[in-house]
């Protein structure tokens, strides 16, 4: 764990915190079903003086918040949604739900940021409005888009958006900034393969979709290696393959389901363009269909320039070199955040959740059923959301 400086208010509520992002552990909600969840919100922020907003996005909830009469409007976002996964960890506040589960750390989100709304309504010591973005559905189901879409920015005015991940692998409590691509984008594709089924002992009377498949998925490990520049990063995954039950029945159809991720836009769409055309061209050769459903989901979180230079130099001032992560380079995560960031400049950094090491803290992967958000990590990013907001609107 790396010691940086935590805000005596902080410190002050740092068990309130912890059992409050416990509190969420246990009972997790999947997206735009956050309805407890943002209840416990709306409570909070009403509680502690917010001008609540209830209903963008679902279950997204806003708090605002007015000190003085300066004119600038700084937003921060948590996202509030569990995973359709069952927990492994047996912690004494798993999760009360099998089937789901905070697998990604979207409760130490909320809990760090309602800490530090706590602390900010008490002191009151900047000047604007601050505007708390608590979004559902960030997993996969684009709660930012839905939210930008409700008029998040156009009722709630932001001159900068900040958002955190907590990212395993990374000693507890250093922070990441990186302007520009910090983030790839992530796209689902459904490609079906429609061949003629028949008997398993007559293939000649068949056009077999799961050979025809098993030449796509070879094919389509060529576009990073032989058409994307180096230069670039671009992933392609066939990450599900469903066909047929019986050994002896060739089926007519069979699904690939693919992840395909690319840091810069320009990428992304050729990926696109190519994997439709192979998958028609490899299905056309065999003497089947291909239909493709290609899901535009999550596109690069890209960092503005000065709005990361900023909080980079505040971490720097407030917390010291050693809190900060060295030579830190783009990851091959997505988060729906991306739609915020297109909308209004702003930034998107991590904070370490543990490197595995001893007395690092966690180190599991997120995605994980053996992983738990760090509560070590609570009081030093609450205390950095508190800093962050008192300097920009000051």
């Amino acid at each position: 764990m790396i010691s940086v400086p935590i805000l005596p208010g902080i410190a002050a509520s740092t068990e309130e915190m912890v059992g409050l992002r416990r509190q969420i552990h246990a009972n997790p909600e999947l997206g735009y079903e956050e309805f407890d969840t943002s209840d416990l919100v709306a409570e909070r922020l009403a509680r502690w003086g917010y001008e609540v907003h209830r209903g963008l996005g679902g279950t997204g909830v806003v708090g605002t918040l007015e000190v003085g009469s300066g004119g600038k409007r700084l937003g921060l976002r948590a996202d509030m949604d569990a995973l359709p996964m069952t927990e492994t960890t047996g912690l004494p506040y798993a999760s009360r739900h099998p089937g789901r589960m905070h697998a990604c750390g979207h409760d130490g989100h909320t809990a760090t940021l309602l800490a530090a709304a706590q602390l900010l309504a008490v002191t009151r010591g900047f000047n604007g409005t601050l505007n708390l973005i608590f979004q559902p559905a960030e997993e996969g189901l684009a709660g930012a888009k839905r939210m930008v879409e409700d008029g998040l920015f156009e009722r709630f005015p932001c001159d900068a958006v900040y958002a955190y991940h907590n990212e395993p692998g990374f000693a507890a409590g250093q922070f990441g900034f990186l302007p520009g691509v910090i983030y790839s984008s992530s796209d689902t594709v459904v490609i079906t393969v429609v061949g003629k089924g028949g008997h398993g002992a007559m293939p000649h009377t068949t056009v077999d979709p799961i050979m025809v498949s098993a030449h796509l998925i070879l094919a389509l490990q060529t576009l990073v290696s032989r058409e994307v520049d180096p230069n670039d990063m671009a992933v392609v995954t066939v990450g599900a393959m469903n066909a047929g039950k019986a050994p002896n029945v060739i089926p007519t159809s069979a699904e690939l389901r693919l992840s395909v991720r690319a840091r810069r836009p320009e990428v992304r769409a050729f990926l696109r363009e190519r994997i439709t055309a192979m998958a028609h061209a490899q299905a056309a050769v065999h003497g089947a269909t291909a239909m493709v459903d290609y899901q535009w989901k999550v596109p690069p979180c890209i960092n503005d320039e000065a709005a990361t230079d900023f909080a980079r130099r505040l971490a720097l001032e407030s917390m010291g070199e050693k809190a900060l992560i060295p030579d830190m380079a783009p990851l091959q995560a997505s988060d729906d955040f991306a739609f915020m960031l297109n909308a209004v400049p702003g930034s998107y950094f991590i904070v370490g959740n543990g490197d595995g090491k001893p007395g690092s803290g966690p180190g599991c992967m997120v995605h994980n059923t053996g992983y738990d958000f760090n509560d070590e990590i609570l009081p030093s990013t609450a205390s950095y959301w508190v800093t962050l907001v008192n300097a920009y609107l000051r």
